[in-house]
């Protein structure tokens, strides 16, 4: 608005400061004049208890004013966060924002980031294309409640702390020493205050604040998550020991403590507390202390599905490679075994060495037919009952009947004799495997 000779030459902005400017101006005012007045003065009460009043009030106008400045600030972060992101509350309160650099387990690569702190969370987020302002995708919400800074080296990545949550941990990397530092105590202030205001969980981790363990210690296994340890960073298994490689033996990350492991080793899953008690890979000795399953206990929970094929292949009536047809797909190689414990029941498994079966078939009831499909296939036979119907193929005739000397039986519900001749051992299978390998398969 232009300026008006009759208002002073200011504009209505200045104006409209008048009534915030002059709760200050009284303060001063009065503390002038108490300054000047004689203590045995009349009104020195009255002036001494009128200071006291337009002192709260102005303390009063300076923490509104610093509320809507935080609540302005609030509105524009929810907008750069695509408005998705319930964070404009007024107890809430933005302390930092800024760029950041990730440091990638799985690789050696930084990856660009945004984080903004606040007095109760911090929030880690992605930068999205925007053709109007800055935008930014929420990948994870960290809370302050038990949240503890690591000031970590590394020769290849100068300026690096980690940041240890409850719900993750990450490893950052500043842009310089001085911004490390900034974020470093921007972060512990944030975490002291909020200790202050929560006096219960501040005496709980008091004694474990100021020497955080890098690994999850077993009392916060599945509580909190762990550091991920990067893969370049270990050559072997951290649990068996085995040399990884990229075909037989991949690095998989256990979801409790972040050790690198083999596949055999985190074939494990466990409800993790930071997770929202959702199920997470792990290996072997964190599903142990988890659960506290022992590992005779584990093989009876295991379902009927999870037996490893070696157990009952080594110890079976019959056991050979098949092809498989289920309804309308494609026919498959499986690995068919028949266990001695279990004589009723066809495990079928994708390889001799696999930890856990495709499928499994109760051969009480069955109807066989063993009438060739096919001129392709002279060799196969059927299992139907009601609406199921299971289609097997085997590499020659003498297998077939071998097979369906033991299936007529079980589907009687009588139990094959294991000293007969109709057995078919692992050994027996070496040859026909070496066989059904040079075929074209179907």
């Amino acid at each position: 608005m232009c300026k008006q000779k009759v208002c002073g030459n200011l504009t209505l902005q200045h104006h409209m400061l008048e009534p915030v400017q002059r709760i200050p101006r009284y303060e001063m005012l009065l503390k002038d004049y108490l300054r000047k007045l004689p203590a045995d003065s009349l009104d020195w009460k009255d002036a001494e208890k009128s200071l006291e009043i337009i002192s709260t009030a102005a303390s009063h106008s300076n923490s509104a004013i610093r509320k809507m400045e935080n609540l302005k600030k609030l509105l524009e972060v929810y907008e750069m966060l695509g408005e998705e992101e319930d964070i404009v509350n007024p107890s809430n309160e933005l302390i930092k924002e800024g760029q950041i650099l990730k440091l990638a387990a799985r690789n050696t690569s930084a990856q660009e980031r945004y984080l903004f702190l606040f007095n109760n969370m911090l929030l880690y987020c992605v930068p999205k294309f925007s053709l109007v302002g800055c935008k930014f995708t929420v990948r994870t919400r960290v809370g302050i409640d038990g949240m503890k800074i690591v000031e970590t080296h590394n020769e290849e990545y100068p300026h690096t702390f980690q940041v240890s949550g409850k719900e993750r941990t990450l490893e950052l990397q500043a842009s310089s020493e001085q911004d490390k530092e900034e974020w470093i105590k921007a972060l512990q202030s944030t975490i002291d205050a909020f200790q202050q205001r929560n006096e219960t969980f501040r005496n709980a981790i008091a004694k474990e604040y100021d020497d955080m363990p890098i690994e999850v210690s077993t009392a916060e296994l599945g509580k909190r998550a762990p550091r991920w340890i990067r893969d370049n960073e270990v050559t072997m298994c951290m649990k068996c020991k085995e040399p990884f490689n990229a075909l037989t033996r991949r690095r998989h990350h256990c979801r409790a403590c972040g050790h690198v492991v083999c596949w055999k080793c985190s074939d494990y899953k466990a409800h993790l507390e930071y997770d929202g008690n959702k199920l997470n890979k792990v290996c072997k000795d964190c599903y142990h202390i988890i659960t506290g399953c022992t590992d005779s206990e584990e093989k009876k929970k295991r379902g009927i599905l999870e037996i490893e094929s070696a157990e009952v292949s080594g110890n079976s009536v019959i056991c050979s490679f098949l092809q498989y047809l289920e309804k309308s797909k494609t026919w498959q190689k499986a690995w068919c075994v028949i266990p001695k414990h279990e004589a009723l029941v066809l495990y079928m498994y994708g390889a001799p060495q696999d930890v856990k079966a495709l499928a499994t078939i109760p051969l009480l009831g069955y109807a066989v037919d063993d009438t060739p499909r096919s001129a392709d296939l002279p060799h196969s036979f059927k299992l139907t009952q009601s609406k199921s119907v299971h289609s097997f193929a085997a590499d020659n005739e003498e297998l077939k009947q071998k097979w369906l000397k033991i299936i007529y039986l079980a589907v009687k519900g009588e139990t094959p004799d294991c000293c007969n001749d109709s057995h078919f051992s692992l050994e027996d299978q070496q040859e026909n495997t070496a066989k059904l390998e040079s075929t074209n398969g179907l």
